[in-house]
C-alpha cells in the first residue's frame, strides 16, 4: 500500500482493525493524479459501474453541484444504488 502513495505522489496509508486504508484528503489530488490514472488504465467488470459512480460524484463535487438540491439528489442517487447492492450482496 505504500507503493500506492509513493506511485500517486499522494494519500497515506492507515491500519484499522486490521484493515490497510489508501486514504486521500486533498480533493485536487483526486481529480488531478488518482482518477487519470484510472481513465489510463480501465476498470473492468462489477466495478466499472462503481467507479463510473465515483466519477460522476466527484465531477458534481468539482462544479459546486452539492450547493444545489440537484446536485445533492444525484449523488443520493448514487450512494443509494450502492447501499442497496451492498444489502443485496
Amino acid at each position: 500500500m505504500n507503493k500506492l502513495v509513493e506511485y500517486f505522489g499522494c494519500g497515506s496509508v492507515h491500519i484499522n482493525d486490521n484493515i490497510l486504508n489508501y486514504r486521500v484528503k486533498k480533493f485536487s489530488d483526486l481529480t488531478d493524479k488518482i482518477i487519470p490514472i484510472f481513465q489510463k488504465y480501465l476498470i473492468l467488470g462489477v466495478k466499472a459501474q462503481d467507479y463510473k459512480d465515483f466519477c460522476e460524484v466527484a465531477n458534481i463535487m468539482k462544479e459546486k453541484g452539492y450547493l444545489t438540491i440537484e446536485g445533492l439528489n444525484q449523488i443520493k442517487k448514487n450512494k443509494s444504488r450502492y447501499e442497496h447492492r451492498k444489502i443485496i450482496a
